[in-house]
């Protein structure tokens, strides 16, 4: 066969596209990716993804190898999550938010066969839960409840939940833990009370429950999977500290019929039978096979093994964090996730900005996550912060990372946050959402400094100023032409 390129042009053309990434190994990246600094394991995780590739996950039946993954990954995740629970089930998914909006509507459709309705239920959430929710609420058309969290901890509280259940709720999320700031939701409590009026619950465990299990202290801490009364649901990725390449989660369920309730089949066309467990029909089986194969040979020693770093690594950059003056780690958090906020208790010359200090940390090499601040439903406000989420190879290369946090904020301390321009704002409030179209959002992006198309390799900290500022529907639209154009 003739090709138009060699494969060494193309895969030299790759290599070019990907110097503009962020590096995704060494530790340097303190979001997005889950670096186990273990090359066996990048290996034997593409080398399975390369035997799986041919597969098509729409028909098990056709490739029971499929069947055969998915069973030992769930029952892997049922073996840690669930243990001595019986008839627990789930599938596997392509990620967390696929997870997430499924159990959304298994929830849904559980309500209605409960109630007879076809009303639409109520999904009652933390202002800290994962953005998935808002977007399964919006896909699958529930009202959303969106309770404010203890603005000293972060962390959702039983007697909010109670007061905001009534006859329309189908679910309550809890986090475990919540990813804006590390802080642990308390399952126990927010299940019984949701138990108390036929409320389920489901755990969003996906970026904490592959690590939790295996935590310094965690036979000590309170039950917060499946294990606990009340939680119907729990979801947890593997693609995170699962330490397989992005697609692959798992959703467990606490019974069969409602685990049902995500599926989907229809046999009202003359193609083949259309019997779906995910939103996709067509899916690859890579990341699937590629997460198998890590399961396997990791096992359980292997996973603790690799929190244990972690848990390492997270103590020593807590304690280096509260010895850098004008900053403070957010909360209590228990895992592997860290926000860090402006201390208020310095003076204004001697504090420091986390939008700043995270541009400041870039400067020297390391990708933080700057986060913006917002106020609750309740008038309490959530601080801006930047998020750092560690993994195992950031244990090596602690003394370097907080020699950098350090340097980060000694270069911007004292000097005032970022503010979003006055007239922009003041203008911003008098635009209807339903106004805006692809020419005016790109005209008001060119004039706060973001040109359409470009990238944002300039500081971050005035970016997050203005969408803190915003009214939240122009905001939401200009990040979606901003980032539209720049994918074009």
């Amino acid at each position: 066969m003739i090709f138009e390129r060699s494969t060494a042009e193309v895969l030299a053309q790759l290599d070019e596209l990907r110097k503009a990434d962020a590096p995704t190994e060494g530790g340097h990246l303190l979001s997005y990716v889950y670096d186990p600094g273990v090359a066996e394991l990048h290996e034997v995780a593409a080398e399975a993804a390369r035997k799986a590739q041919p597969l098509n996950g729409l028909d098990p039946t056709t490739f029971p190898s499929v069947a055969a993954l998915e069973r030992d990954l769930i029952a892997t995740a049922r073996d840690v999550l669930a243990a001595g629970v019986p008839d627990v089930v789930g599938s596997v998914t392509s990620g967390g938010t696929e997870s997430c909006i499924l159990a959304v509507k298994s929830a849904r459709d559980t309500w209605r066969a409960s109630t007879g309705s076809e009303a639409r239920p109520t999904l009652v959430i933390g202002s800290t839960a994962h953005a998935a929710f808002i977007k399964a609420a919006h896909y699958l058309d529930l009202r959303l409840r969106v309770l404010p969290v203890d603005p000293d901890t972060c962390r959702l509280r039983a007697e909010d939940v109670a007061a905001a259940l009534d006859e329309t709720v189908a679910l309550v999320v809890a986090s475990t833990p919540s990813y804006p700031h590390g802080a642990m939701d308390p399952v126990a409590e927010i299940a019984e009370v949701c138990a108390a009026q036929g409320v389920a619950v489901h755990v969003d465990g996906c970026i904490g429950a592959w690590v939790l299990p295996w935590w310094p202290g965690a036979e000590d801490r309170p039950a917060w999977d499946l294990r606990v009364p009340g939680v119907a649901s729990i979801s947890v990725d593997l693609h995170k500290y699962g330490y397989a390449p992005k697609g692959v989660s798992v959703l467990l369920y606490r019974d069969r019929d409602r685990h049902r309730r995500q599926w989907f089949a229809t046999s009202a066309w003359p193609g083949y039978a259309v019997v779906n467990p995910t939103i996709l029909g067509s899916r690859t089986v890579m990341p699937i096979a590629a997460g198998w194969a890590v399961s396997q040979t990791l096992g359980r020693s292997g996973f603790a093994e690799l929190t244990g770093q972690i848990a390492r690594a997270a103590e020593q950059v807590h304690k280096a964090i509260d010895g850098i003056e004008g900053l403070r780690v957010v909360g209590d958090p228990i895992g592997p996730l860290l926000a860090v906020a402006a201390d208020p208790d310095v003076p204004a010359d001697r504090s420091v900005d986390p939008h700043r200090w995270a541009d400041a940390a870039k400067d020297l090499g390391w990708t933080l996550q700057p986060q913006p601040g917002r106020t609750q439903s309740d008038g309490t406000t959530l601080p801006r912060t930047t998020h750092l989420t560690l993994t195992p190879v950031t244990e090596r290369v602690s003394v370097e990372l907080c020699d950098a946090l350090a340097e980060a904020a000694d270069a911007v301390r004292g000097v005032p946050g970022a503010q979003a321009p006055a007239d922009v704002v003041a203008a911003a409030g008098q635009i209807r959402p339903e106004d805006l179209t692809s020419d005016n959002c790109a005209a008001v992006l060119a004039l706060v400094g973001l040109e359409p198309g470009g990238g944002l390799d300039g500081p971050l900290a005035e970016v997050l100023a203005l969408i803190e500022a915003l009214p939240e529907p122009v905001a939401e639209r200009l990040l979606i032409e901003f980032l539209a154009r720049f994918m074009e």
